[in-house]
């Protein structure tokens, strides 16, 4: 097996169980993924019962009926993993990590700002997924056994689920691609039984006859549930970059916005039918519980289990992506292990948020708009350069010294770093969360939960005006069958 440097370069890798590739560009011999493999990523990346809870967010919450739900669990996949589909293209151009290819936007100096706030927001959603995690097994525990929840029962859960997103993101992206077909055929086929349930048991005369809510908060709804896929945006080219450059990015973009959609909609539905019969649904400190209420012992244990394994897989997701994001700023650790980091964070702040913490959904909300608009500056800046960009340098995505063609002015590429600065700030200016409100908070743009808009907006306007100092490009690699200039219809 090919041994991994502590910058996550190696040599002559080969196709192992382990994934030992770190940062460095992955070579057209070795591009053997196919889009189509897409579709289980997305949809093993959405698979938690926090989207239920999410919706029911939207009914009790925000006010809205069951028909302004529908578009909002129709919008937002579409908004927010359309801009992780579109990203993701740079993944089959470079062939690297994205916040690799980011060096290529930001310098190698600057793109350390907005990797290690990434890389921060990454410990949030971790935490929230292994919470979540931790509450489902507690859960079963209660409901086959009677064991109740207890502060060592906590700790030893959050460790067992940890422990298990720790192996699974170490072994790499085959271990992920197998775990997240299997979980994919299983959770869909409970769903299946968990809506025919539903189907027979809800007064549908309640659901149908809730009155409309406001439009602002339809829109507010949209980036509630966005900002989920908003945070996989960045992450975006990991998993794309073991595709031949020829593979089709109308395909990709497709696969993206379908796997994950073919959740959210069901899991917001269903959690906004639930609101109905548990109105308390969307304050409750515990997001899982709430299952063994509703649905039958027979259904809700397989049904938590199945859900489980979903919020592992996130978890496994993000960290795996974390690793290399970790390795992009520095740490000198092979990506395997520079999991463990975050691995350590999301144990302590978890604990944190299930002890301490008053309000699960209320934390749980403020923190999905920040993070929103903490990616938002990036996306804008990064989009723009994939417009202009069609080939990246592999040698010098890895070359952190002066050499490199990335290396800009010191370091910095003062563009981007502008734009990603001023529009993080511009965003943050429109936000209101329980604990933080910007001073435009109660502007139109605000009341409709847009800041993260305004990031991407801001950010992307600015960095297409300002002056571009261009590196020296390599010139760009043939394609197989093809020519290396790709576009979206190809």
């Amino acid at each position: 097996m090919p041994a991994e440097t502590a910058d996550g370069a190696m040599t002559a890798p080969t196709e192992t169980a382990v994934e030992t590739r770190g940062l460095e560009p992955v070579p057209d011999g070795e591009r053997t993924g196919r889009v189509r493999e897409l579709v289980p990523t997305w949809v093993a990346a959405n698979i938690s019962v926090l989207l239920l809870t999410m919706g029911a967010g939207l009914v009790i919450l925000n006010g809205l009926n069951i028909w302004q739900v529908l578009v909002v669990a129709i919008a937002a996949p579409v908004i927010s993993y359309g801009l992780v589909g579109l990203i993701s293209i740079a993944g089959k151009r470079g062939g690297a990590p994205g916040m690799a290819l980011s060096r290529a936007v930001f310098g190698q100096r600057g793109n350390l700002f907005p990797g290690a706030l990434i890389w921060v927001a990454r410990w949030g959603w971790e935490t929230i997924n292994a919470v979540s995690g931790a509450y489902a097994v507690l859960t079963v525990l209660d409901l086959l056994f009677g064991i109740r929840s207890n502060t060592p029962l906590i700790v030893l859960t959050l460790l067992l689920f940890v422990g298990c997103t720790f192996v699974v993101s170490g072994l790499g992206i085959n271990a992920l691609r197998v775990c997240s077909t299997w979980s994919t055929y299983l959770f869909g086929g409970f769903s299946v039984l968990v809506l025919g349930y539903l189907l027979f048991t809800t007064d549908w005369s309640d659901v149908f006859d809730k009155p409309a809510g406001s439009t602002a908060m339809m829109i507010a709804g949209i980036g509630t549930i966005a900002a989920g896929g908003i945070s996989w945006v960045p992450s975006g080219p990991d998993f794309t970059r073991y595709l031949p450059r020829t593979a089709s990015s109308r395909g990709m973009v497709g696969a993206t916005i379908g796997g994950a959609g073919v959740v959210v909609l069901p899991m917001v539905l269903m959690g906004a039918v639930m609101a109905v019969g548990t109105p308390d649904l969307a304050t409750a400190q515990d997001p899982v519980s709430f299952i063994g209420e509703l649905l039958p012992i027979w259904l809700a244990v397989p049904y938590l289990l199945i859900a489980l394994i979903g919020m592992l897989l996130i978890n496994s997701m993000s960290m795996y992506s974390a690793g290399f994001t970790a390795q992009t700023l520095g740490i000198k650790v092979p990506r395997a292990w520079a999991v463990s980091v975050n691995a350590v964070i999301s144990l302590v702040f978890g604990f944190l948020l299930m002890v301490v913490a008053t309000s699960f959904f209320g934390s749980f909300i403020s923190f999905l708009t920040l993070l929103a608009v903490a990616f938002s500056a990036w996306i804008g800046v990064f989009g723009v350069d994939m417009l202009r960009r069609r080939t990246y340098d592999g040698p010098a995505l890895l070359d952190t010294t002066p050499t490199s063609a990335y290396w800009y002015r010191g370091g910095f590429a003062w563009q981007a770093m502008t734009a990603w600065a001023l529009a993080l700030v511009t965003g943050l200016l429109f936000t209101k969360v329980d604990w933080f409100g910007g001073p435009l908070a109660s502007t139109w743009i605000g009341q409709n939960g847009l800041g993260w808009v305004t990031g991407i907006v801001t950010s992307g306007v600015l960095y297409a005006v300002l002056p571009r100092t261009a590196p020296v490009e390599p010139a760009p690699a043939p394609a197989e069958g093809g020519s290396p200039v790709e576009t979206l219809s190809n």
